[in-house]
C-alpha cells in the first residue's frame, strides 16, 4: 500500500502530466476521429477517385500496363516536373498514384496524377493539401508547424502515457471504498464525474495507452528515417557518392527494375517505388519497397535497390528494429487493421476518450469549490503518520 508521501507524489505526476496534454490530446481524438473513416468520409465527398468498372475486370487475368506507360501518361500531364514516388492503390490495384515535384528534395509542392492501371489514362489529379480532410491531418499530425509541430506533439504523447500510468497507480488505494466502475447517481454533479472519467478512464485504459504509444512513435517518423539513411544507406551507397543523379533520359526500364526486384523478393507486392535523388532512395538507384501478403507481413517494407540505368539489383538491406515498429505503429494507431469493424471499435473508444479528457478538465476548473473533491467524495489522501 502507498505511504502519504508516495500517493502524493503519483497523484502531482498525474494532475501535471494530464493537465499539460489534456488540450492537445482533445484535439488529436477529435481531428482524429474523423481520419479514422478517411477513405469512408473521401467516398461520400466524392473527393475519392475511383477505378470504373470495366468488362476486362471480369477475366481471370485482367491486362495491366507497364509502370513505364504509368510515369509516362503521369509525365505527359506535368513535363515540367520530376516523378519522385509511384504506388499502387493499397486496395485496388487497377489504380496508380504518381507523385510529381519540381526537384527531387523533399517538398510541399507537389502534384498527383492518377493513372489507370488497366490502360494507362488519366483519372484525375487529386488535391491532398485542400479541403476538410487535409486541415484535420495536418492538425492531428505537426499542427501545420513541420518537424517541430510533430515534436511538440511527441512531447505531449509522453506525458500521456506518464498520466495514463500514474493514474493506474492512483486508482486502487482512490476507489478502495467503492465497488469497481460504480458511478454514484446520488451525489453531486462533480462526483458523478468524477466517477464516470475513472470507470471511462479503466475501460479505454489499454487501447489509450497504445494509441498514445504509437501516436508518440508516429511523431518520430522524420527523423528515423533519417537515422537509418546515415547509418546505413550511407554505407550501401558509399560506391555511388558523389555521382549526379541520373537523369531520366539516361535510366533504363521502370518495369524491368520493378520485374527484378520482385523476382528477388518472391510472393509480395510493391507498396511504393521512390526514384532518383528523392528522400526515400539514392541519386543512382530506383528503391522499391515491397511488402508482404499476409496481415502481419503486409505492414513491414522490404526495400530493394535497383541501379536505375541498368536495371540490376545492387542491395536489399533489412529494415532496422526501430523502422519496423514504426511501420507496424502506423495502422495500429488509426485502427486500419481489420477494415470497417475495427474502425468503429476505434471510433468509439475514440469519443469514450474524448469523454475523459472533458471530465479531467471539467474536475480541475471545478476544484476551487470550497470543499475539496477527496473530501467531498469520502476518498481523501490518508493522513500523515
Amino acid at each position: 500500500m502507498l505511504s502519504a508521501r508516495a500517493l502524493k507524489t503519483w497523484s502531482w505526476l498525474h494532475k501535471w502530466s494530464s493537465l499539460i496534454c489534456t488540450v492537445f490530446m482533445l484535439l488529436l481524438c477529435l481531428t482524429g476521429l474523423p481520419l479514422i473513416f478517411h477513405h469512408e468520409i473521401g467516398h461520400l465527398l466524392g473527393t475519392e477517385i475511383e477505378a470504373p468498372e470495366m468488362a476486362v475486370d471480369k477475366l481471370p487475368n485482367p491486362p495491366r500496363v507497364s509502370l513505364d506507360q504509368v510515369l509516362a501518361t503521369a509525365r505527359a500531364v506535368h513535363p515540367d516536373r520530376i516523378v519522385q514516388f509511384a504506388s499502387p492503390d493499397e486496395h485496388d490495384d487497377r489504380i496508380w498514384f504518381v507523385t510529381m515535384t519540381p526537384t527531387p528534395a523533399p517538398t510541399d509542392d507537389f502534384k498527383s496524377v492518377v493513372v489507370d492501371a488497366r490502360n494507362g489514362e488519366v483519372l484525375g489529379q487529386p488535391k491532398f493539401d485542400e479541403g476538410f480532410m487535409h486541415w484535420m491531418f495536418r492538425l492531428h499530425v505537426d499542427l501545420f508547424a513541420g518537424l517541430p509541430g510533430k515534436l511538440f506533439l511527441g512531447l505531449m504523447g509522453l506525458l500521456l502515457l506518464v498520466a495514463i500510468v500514474t493514474g493506474v497507480v492512483l486508482y486502487a488505494p482512490f476507489m478502495r471504498k467503492l465497488a469497481f466502475g460504480e458511478v454514484r447517481r446520488g451525489k453531486s454533479a462533480r462526483i458523478k464525474w468524477l466517477d464516470l472519467h475513472n470507470l471511462l478512464g479503466i475501460v479505454t485504459l489499454v487501447w489509450f495507452f497504445v494509441v498514445g504509444a504509437t501516436g508518440m512513435i508516429n511523431t518520430w517518423a522524420d527523423l528515423l528515417i533519417k537515422y537509418w539513411q546515415y547509418d546505413q544507406l550511407s554505407v550501401l551507397l558509399a560506391p555511388y557518392k558523389d555521382q549526379p543523379t541520373v537523369a531520366e533520359a539516361e535510366r533504363g526500364s521502370v518495369q524491368a527494375s520493378l520485374d527484378a526486384a520482385k523476382a528477388l523478393a518472391p510472393n509480395t507486392k510493391l507498396s511504393f517505388v521512390a526514384f532518383p535523388g528523392t528522400a526515400f532512395s539514392s541519386p543512382h538507384h530506383n528503391t522499391f519497397f515491397l511488402r508482404g501478403n499476409e496481415p502481419l507481413t503486409s505492414r513491414l517494407l522490404q526495400p530493394v535497390l535497383v541501379d536505375a540505368k541498368t536495371t540490376a539489383v545492387t542491395a536489399s538491406p533489412r529494415l532496422p528494429w526501430y523502422l519496423t515498429a514504426l511501420l507496424v505503429s502506423q495502422p495500429l494507431h488509426f485502427g486500419d487493421y481489420a477494415g470497417l469493424p475495427m474502425q468503429i471499435i476505434w471510433a468509439l473508444l475514440d469519443i469514450a476518450t474524448i469523454v475523459v479528457l472533458g471530465s479531467g478538465l471539467y474536475l480541475w476548473f471545478k476544484k476551487r469549490q470550497p470543499r475539496s473533491l477527496s473530501d467531498e467524495a469520502g476518498l481523501a489522501l490518508p493522513a500523515k503518520p
